[in-house]
C-alpha cells in the first residue's frame, strides 16, 4: 500500500528542519520548534500539517521579517536547476522539497508588508520547492510590485522561478487561494504567458498550458482568440501546450475552438447510438456503440465525445461531458465506436435512480442520443459515484 500523502510532512521532516535552523541560527529554540510542530500532528492531513509547521516558525523565528527570512534563506539546500521540484527532498546539506511548504507559507504570513524582500525569499525557496502559494497573498495585497517582479522573472535562468511566474499567477490553482480578481479579468497574466509559452523547459509550458485551460473556465473567447493567434505556424512545442491548454474547451464541444483545430465543422452524414443495457445498478456498465457514416467526398476531422445527464435529486439532469474519439472519417466511410462506461463510486457525485439520457456529440453538435436506466437507488442509499 502506498504511503499515505501526508507522510511527506512527518516527524522526521519536521525535526530536520529544526535541525537545519539551530544549524544556521543557534539562537533559535529547537526543541520549542519541534514541540509545536509535533503536537498532535499524526492526526492532520498535508495541508494542515504545512500550517501547522508554519504557526511553530512564526512563535519561535525572531520578530524582524528580514532576520527571520535571513535563517530560512541559509537553511536552503543548494540550487539545483535540472530536477523537477517534486523530486527534491531534504538532506545533510539543507532544506528543500516539501519541508519547504510550511517556510513559504512563514513568509506569506510575515512578509505581506515588506512585499520586495518576500518576494526575494519566495525567489530563493522556489527553486528547492514551489512557492506557488506563498505568492498568492502577495498578489491579492501588493499587486503592481509583484507582476512587475513576475515579468522581469520571465527572463530568469532558473526554470522553477519561469515556472512560478505561470503557477504563482494561475487564477484556480489547486490547493491555492483562488485569485478572484484575476478570475473576473485574466488579462494581467496574458502578457506573461506569452512570454512564456515557447520556453525551452517543458515543465514551464505545462504550467503556462494549465494556466490557459484555468482562464478558459470563465473566458472560453479568451483562449479561442489565444488559438486564432498563436496556432498558426506553431512548432510541435507550443501546438502540444495549446492542445493542453484548450482541452476542457475542446471536451466542451466549444464550437470557436474546435474551428481552430480544424474539427469545427458540422458532420456531413448521420449517426447513431445505441446503449446496452437498458437498466444497470451503480457498479455495473453501460457499452455505448456509435456508428457515423460519412456523406462527404472530403476526409472528416471529429472529435467524438458522449455527454451523460445524470439525474438530480430534484429529478432534473445535469450534464458531464466524457472523452470519446478523435478520428479522420474517410470519404463514405461507415466506422462503428466502441466504449465501456462504468457507472462505480468515487466522490465526486451523489446518483439518482432514473433514465440517464446519453448525446453523442461530434465537433461540439449533439448527432444522436440514446439512454440507459439506472435501479436501485433511493436518496438515502444514493452514494458518491461517477462514470
Amino acid at each position: 500500500m502506498a504511503e499515505p500523502f501526508k507522510m511527506l510532512l512527518d516527524p522526521a521532516v519536521v525535526r530536520a528542519i529544526g535541525m537545519h535552523l539551530q544549524r544556521v541560527a543557534p539562537s533559535v529554540e529547537r526543541v520549542r520548534f519541534e514541540q509545536l510542530a509535533l503536537d498532535g500532528l499524526d492526526a492532520l492531513e498535508l495541508k494542515a500539517r504545512a500550517m501547522q509547521i508554519a504557526d511553530a516558525l512564526e512563535a519561535t523565528l525572531p520578530a524582524g521579517f528580514e532576520a527571520g527570512a535571513a535563517i530560512l534563506e541559509a537553511t536552503l539546500a543548494p540550487v539545483t536547476l535540472d530536477a523537477e521540484l517534486g523530486s527534491l527532498r531534504t538532506g545533510p546539506d539543507g532544506l528543500a522539497g516539501w519541508a519547504l511548504w510550511p517556510l513559504g507559507e512563514w513568509v506569506a504570513r510575515r512578509g505581506l508588508d515588506d512585499p520586495h524582500r518576500a518576494l526575494q525569499a519566495l525567489h530563493a525557496l522556489t527553486q528547492r520547492f514551489t512557492a506557488e502559494w506563498a505568492i498568492r497573498p502577495l498578489l491579492l495585497r501588493h499587486p503592481d510590485t509583484v507582476f512587475a517582479t513576475l515579468r522581469r522573472w520571465c527572463d530568469d535562468p532558473s526554470p522553477h522561478v519561469r515556472r512560478l511566474v505561470s503557477e504563482g499567477s494561475r487564477p484556480r490553482l489547486p490547493w491555492g487561494l483562488q485569485l478572484r480578481p484575476l478570475i473576473a479579468d485574466p488579462t494581467p497574466t496574458l502578457p506573461l504567458l506569452a512570454a512564456l509559452q515557447d520556453d525551452p523547459s517543458p515543465y514551464v509550458r505545462r504550467s503556462v498550458a494549465n494556466h490557459l485551460n484555468d482562464i478558459a473556465k470563465d473566458h472560453p473567447a479568451v483562449v479561442a482568440d489565444w488559438l486564432r493567434r498563436y496556432l498558426p505556424e506553431a512548432s510541435a512545442e507550443r501546438r502540444a501546450l495549446l492542445r493542453h491548454a484548450s482541452r476542457s474547451l475542446v471536451k466542451a464541444g466549444d464550437v470557436a475552438v474546435l474551428v481552430a483545430w480544424g474539427q469545427g465543422a458540422a458532420l456531413e452524414g448521420c449517426a447513431d447510438l445505441a446503449v446496452t443495457p437498458a437498466q444497470i445498478t451503480l457498479g455495473e456498465r453501460v457499452a455505448l456503440s456509435a456508428t457515423l457514416t460519412s456523406l462527404s467526398r472530403r476526409p472528416q476531422a471529429l472529435v467524438v465525445d458522449y455527454v451523460i445527464h445524470h439525474v438530480k435529486a430534484n429529478g432534473s439532469t445535469s450534464p458531464k461531458v466524457f472523452k470519446g474519439w478523435n478520428l479522420t472519417l474517410a470519404p463514405g466511410e461507415t466506422r462503428t465506436l466502441v466504449k465501456q462506461h462504468a457507472v462505480r463510486p468515487i466522490t465526486t457525485r451523489v446518483y439518482y435512480p432514473g433514465q440517464h439520457r446519453v448525446a453523442l456529440q461530434v465537433n461540439g453538435a449533439v448527432v444522436a442520443d440514446a439512454a440507459f436506466e439506472l435501479l436501485g437507488l433511493t436518496p438515502a442509499s444514493g452514494q458518491s459515484a461517477s462514470g
